[in-house]
């Protein structure tokens, strides 16, 4: 490991630092609080020894510089007069360990021996997450063929931007999968991400899911409820099926990507929202556009990236 140790004591600075050297670490040695802060901000350490009391910095100044430049380094803080409260204490304020004088050298080695352990398990946990993120990031997506590499990097590609998504395909091919896969990696993927299919609910509905309604508004309205534009709202919606959707419907979220606004169901209160619109269809929007079954500008508007 790379070690700085700080003492003022030369005594403790030489036999240790020596100690240290045998055990196979790599170390820095100085002599103060100053040049304890010095070479934190020229260099990066996996593990400081620093002495409490010390001319120009004490233990405590170089224990919260060394947290806040890097956080990922231990720290071991050594001082004559050790109290319990001073451990707690130490520990509170992110110290690793905490030793008094007098000690052993070997001592000082075995607890490195564990530290080191420590940071071996710190960086397979990292190692592990990266790697669970990742089969987030790509969901259940499988395949290794040249068309798939393709998918895979459309999507790191588009990912990142603002834009609205098309996917299409059949029943059955992934694409919400797809979709998944955009939104996590995204600037948004902390934020919701809301899905709607317009082909399970009836034509009548489909407005009400997507922009919500208020109270009164048609017969079983008996109260004011948000819709999944509304709940999207910072994040992504997914609209499957989007070749279901009504012709009055098609206006209102037509408005939506042009406006980023829209008025519930029987309500004149405007809205603003952001959200990035993902849609998917199962037929070709185009086909539908050029028989007028699918509005042209709307499909335009959706098909930023195929």
């Amino acid at each position: 490991m790379k070690i700085l140790l700080a003492d003022d004591e030369k005594l403790i600075a030489i036999t240790l630092g020596d100690a240290l050297l045998e055990a196979g670490h790599a170390v820095t040695v100085v002599h103060d609080g100053k040049e304890a802060l010095q070479a934190i901000h020229d260099n990066n350490f996996d593990v400081i020894i620093t002495d409490i009391r010390m001319p120009h910095a004490d233990g405590y100044s170089v224990l919260e510089t060394v947290k806040k430049i890097h956080p990922q380094t231990h720290v071991i803080l050594i001082t004559t007069f050790a109290t319990v409260e001073d451990a707690v204490n130490a520990v509170k304020n992110g110290a690793y360990d905490y030793l008094q004088k007098p000690f052993v050298n070997v001592e000082v080695i075995e607890r490195l021996k564990k530290l080191d352990r420590v940071v071996s398990l710190e960086q397979e946990n990292q190692r592990l997450k990266e790697e669970i993120e990742g089969r987030r990031q790509f969901g259940a997506i499988l395949g290794k063929s040249p068309r798939m590499q393709e998918v895979y990097e459309l999507i790191t590609a588009v990912a990142p931007r603002d834009g609205s998504i098309l996917v299409e395909g059949e029943s059955g091919t992934g694409k919400e999968l797809v979709a998944e896969a955009i939104h996590y990696n995204s600037p948004r993927r902390d934020q919701p991400l809301i899905k709607m299919s317009c082909a399970v609910f009836p034509e009548g509905l489909i407005e009400s899911e997507l922009f919500g309604h208020v109270k009164g508004a048609f017969t079983d309205a008996s109260s004011d409820r948000a819709g999944r534009f509304e709940r999207a709202n910072k994040g992504t919606i997914f609209i499957d099926d989007i070749d279901d959707l009504t012709p009055a419907t098609q206006v209102k979220l037509l408005r939506v990507l042009q406006e980023k606004q829209f008025e519930r169901v029987g309500g004149s209160k405007t809205i603003d929202v952001d959200v990035r619109v993902i849609a998917a269809t199962k037929k070709d929007l185009w086909k539908l556009s050029e028989s007028g079954e699918f509005r042209e500008d709307l499909f335009y508007r959706l098909n930023v990236v195929k």
